[in-house]
């Protein structure tokens, strides 16, 4: 046992000075394998180290990144937006800016209840979504200023979804007002569904809202002119002259949505998270 022991010790020191020793470029290839590898926290140290002893090279810029990807991948999220905003402001100009956007939005994005919403059936558009405006911001970055980036399809899918998923609260909290008599705030909350999110499939839902409201408080000329926004958008649907306000209610009746993007309740495609690849120049 204790000839295996020594044995053991003579065999960790040559890599423990080698790690020391080591330069930026090997440091770097030790860290990736390992992130490669899953083993992460061994990564995050290595990571950590190179970027210590060598801030200004290349290898330590790719290591920040890097630790991006490993941190969301060890369950650190709140350290992997911590790291993707360390990146983003001491390389703004770095070709990878857009992996680092996109890795803070998909943290923000996964950090929304999505799977207990469809493990257990919850409608979690009832509740304030409370970072789908942070996860918006971050893909619409990637979406404006880089839209030839790898990941800019995949975020404006996601965006999207989360768009929708916002129109949606909002028309739930304007059906809240409008049982409770709150004519007023209801109408402006859906309102805010119409301007803010257009084309959102709760945008139809919206428009009978705001229609009701307006008729409930006697302003005929509002509602005039709600109906003659509804009839231009969905025509097949007042073709019959049936009218208008007698259906927003009728909310347990299945929606015909149309689209790629017309469903609220679609997932966006998981795929697997990209890592930020070798090092460059």
């Amino acid at each position: 046992m204790a000839s295996l022991t020594l044995l053991a010790a003579c065999h960790a020191r040559p890599a423990r000075k080698f790690v020391k020793n080591a330069t930026a470029e090997s440091l770097y290839a030790i860290a990736h394998k390992a992130m490669v590898d899953n083993d992460f926290e061994y990564a995050i140290k290595q990571y950590e180290g190179l970027a210590a002893r060598f801030p200004f090279t290349n290898q330590a810029r790719q290591a920040r990144l890097d630790l991006i990807y490993v941190y969301y991948r060890k369950g650190e999220k709140e350290t992997a937006i911590d790291a993707a905003d360390q990146f983003l402001r001491e390389n703004p100009t770095h070709p990878r800016v857009d992996y680092a956007w996109y890795m803070k939005g998909l943290i923000y994005f996964e950090r929304t209840p999505l799977s207990i919403e469809r493990f257990f059936g919850v409608d979690m558009a009832r509740h304030p979504p409370s970072d789908a405006l942070k996860a918006i911001a971050a893909f619409n970055t990637v979406v404006t200023q880089y839209p030839g980036s790898d990941y800019a399809v995949d975020a404006l899918h996601r965006m999207t979804y989360l768009r929708n998923r916002l129109a949606e609260y909002n028309v739930n909290v304007a059906r809240y007002y409008v049982k409770r008599g709150a004519y007023v705030a209801a109408a402006r909350r859906a309102e805010d569904v119409v301007e803010q999110y257009g084309g959102a499939p709760s945008e139809k839902e919206a428009l009978e809202i705001m229609h009701d409201c307006y008729l409930r408080l006697g302003l005929k000329d509002l509602a005039a002119n709600v109906e003659r926004v509804y009839q231009e958008n969905y025509p097949a649907l007042t073709q019959s002259g049936r009218p208008l306000h007698k259906h927003w209610w009728q909310f347990w009746r299945r929606r015909v949505k149309s689209g790629p993007d017309a469903s609220a309740d679609a997932t966006p495609p998981p795929g697997p998270v990209p890592d930020p690849g070798p090092a460059s120049g």
